[in-house]
C-alpha cells in the first residue's frame, strides 16, 4: 500500500492533469452555456500542453547544444545528457492554435448571442426547431 502511496505522490503532477482534463471535459459536456462551453474547452487544451510541457522536462540535462571546440570534436553525443526541445516547441504551436481556437469560439458565441439572444445551447436549438 506504501508502494502505491509513494508512487501516487511521486507522479502528483499527471493527477493534476487528469483532474484539469476532466473538469474541462465535464465544462464541455454537461453545461448549457456556450460560453462556459468555452471555458472548459480551453481548461482541457490547457492541461494538454502542460501534460506534454511536464513529458519533456529531463532531471539533469542540459540544452542540446553542442559547442565545437578541439577537445569536444572527438567524443561521441549522448543523447541522454541533453533536453528534447520537440515537445515544448510543438507545445508552443499548440498555444497559438488554443488561442486563435478561444478567440474564434468567442466571435461565433457573440455571434450566436445576436441573433438568438441568449447562449443556453437548449434555447437556441429550440429557436432553430420552431419554424
Amino acid at each position: 500500500m506504501e508502494e502505491i502511496l509513494g508512487l501516487v505522490i511521486a507522479r502528483y503532477n499527471y493527477w493534476i492533469y487528469i483532474t484539469l482534463m476532466m473538469v474541462g471535459l465535464y465544462g464541455m459536456i454537461a453545461k448549457n452555456n456556450l460560453v462556459k462551453k468555452i471555458v472548459g474547452m480551453n481548461i482541457f487544451q490547457t492541461a494538454i500542453i502542460l501534460f506534454y510541457v511536464s513529458i519533456g522536462v529531463k532531471k539533469g540535462a542540459t540544452i542540446p547544444i553542442i559547442e565545437h571546440s578541439h577537445d569536444v570534436a572527438h567524443q561521441a553525443v549522448r543523447a541522454a545528457d541533453y533536453i528534447n526541445p520537440l515537445p515544448h516547441v510543438l507545445m508552443l504551436t499548440a498555444i497559438v492554435v488554443s488561442v486563435a481556437t478561444l478567440g474564434v469560439a468567442l466571435a461565433v458565441a457573440v455571434t450566436v448571442y445576436q441573433r438568438h439572444q441568449t447562449l443556453e445551447e437548449d434555447e437556441i436549438l429550440k429557436q432553430i426547431r420552431e419554424p
